[in-house]
């Protein structure tokens, strides 16, 4: 979504009454944010709201980026946001070999998921309460690598979703699932995450001062 570079746009202050419902949408969507949301958008800052291009509004406090959402769709974290809050945003891991496709805005493929270095969530209920816990949680070291969570819960077509990457202990994407984790399992090819915001894209190198 954001290949080329990007020039800031006109700001907006949002008024509070949408700005509460902007914190109850991202509170619905990502539950795990919620005991985060008075950090992340204080009652009495003031939010504002970017256009930038392709009809997509970015939210901010001050010159901090915070979401972003093309017209009425989903609300997606941007990195740096993923990066302060890493456990509490649904999560896939990439292989190695994938790293690369992904920064370069190519659609995230089902095989760089289900290879050997790739993770899905698990299915299990009964890791469901490991949501949200650090990479020493009692699944073991290492299972968590990328900080982000991988529960029991299959993860279903349309939701948000975390990139996190093999060897890497930040999360390098977010967009939207294509493809619910248990038919990526299933399939084992076919494009995951389509569209979304990397490292190094447009919006990232994007001035917000």
């Amino acid at each position: 979504m954001f290949k080329k570079d990007i020039s800031p746009g006109s700001k907006s202050k949002v008024k509070s009454s949408v700005q509460r419902a902007i914190r109850t949408q991202i509170t619905t969507t990502y539950p795990l944010l919620a005991p985060y949301i008075d950090e992340i958008i204080p009652k009495k800052e003031q939010l504002d709201a970017m256009k930038i291009p392709d009809r997509v509004t970015l939210y901010l406090i001050g010159p901090t980026p915070l979401f972003f959402q093309h017209m009425t769709d989903a609300i997606l974290p941007h990195l740096k946001l993923v990066h302060r809050f890493p456990t509490c945003f649904p999560s896939i891991r990439i292989d190695r070999g994938a790293i690369r496709f992904v920064l370069s805005g190519a659609t995230l493929m089902a095989p760089g998921i289900t290879s050997t270095g790739g993770r899905l969530p698990s299915g299990d209920k009964d890791e469901e309460g490991l949501y949200g816990e650090s990479q020493k949680g009692s699944v073991g070291e290492g299972e968590r690598e990328g900080g982000g969570w991988y529960g029991g819960r299959e993860l279903e077509e349309g939701e948000p979703v975390a990139v996190c990457a093999e060897g890497k202990e930040e999360a390098c994407a977010v967009g939207v699932l294509s493809m619910g984790t248990k038919e990526v399992k299933e399939k084992g090819k076919g494009p995951v995450v389509e569209e979304g915001h990397y490292l190094g894209d447009g919006l990232w190198k994007l001035s917000t001062e």
